[in-house]
């Protein structure tokens, strides 16, 4: 089965990429997720826009990455969140609480861009990465306090 990807699909492709998938993983996971659309020949326009929008949002270079990078690593993030007696969270820490918390520390970052290895339930230091490129990646400082 033919799709067009709308979305970044790990191990598969970037949106725009029109990529050839079994028919029950394109129609029961895919498609309904809205990960992908049908492959038809007018198609062709729709993947033109998706990769408009994705080369806008994209990092310009390499060296714009850098200079992001080096912001990133360089500004200690706090995130408040609410805590209970020992320092347990009501809930963890999500990617979206993440991006929020460095959007206020003044850098934008899409929150499908932050890998976090385990959830974040206990306050303190912790350490996050954002890929900031396909070939670089920045570990952010996490200060989770009680608020």
């Amino acid at each position: 089965m033919k799709l067009i990807l709308t979305q970044e699909v790990g191990g598969l492709g970037a949106a725009g990429d029109i990529v050839e998938v079994r028919d029950g993983y394109g129609r029961n996971f895919l498609i309904p997720r809205g990960f992908a659309i049908r492959w038809t020949k007018g198609g062709e326009r729709t993947v033109d826009s998706i990769k408009a929008a994705r080369a806008t949002r994209e990092v310009r270079d390499l060296d714009h990455a850098k200079e992001i990078k080096a912001k990133l690593e360089a500004t200690p993030v706090s995130l408040p969140v609410r805590a209970g007696d020992g320092g347990r969270l009501f809930g963890a820490v999500t990617v979206g609480d993440i991006a929020g918390a460095i959007a206020e520390a003044g850098a934008q970052v899409d929150k499908r861009k932050i890998i976090l290895g385990n959830p974040i339930k206990s306050l303190g230091s912790h350490q996050v990465t954002v890929r900031v490129h396909d070939d670089l990646e920045a570990v952010v400082s996490l200060n989770v306090v009680a608020g």
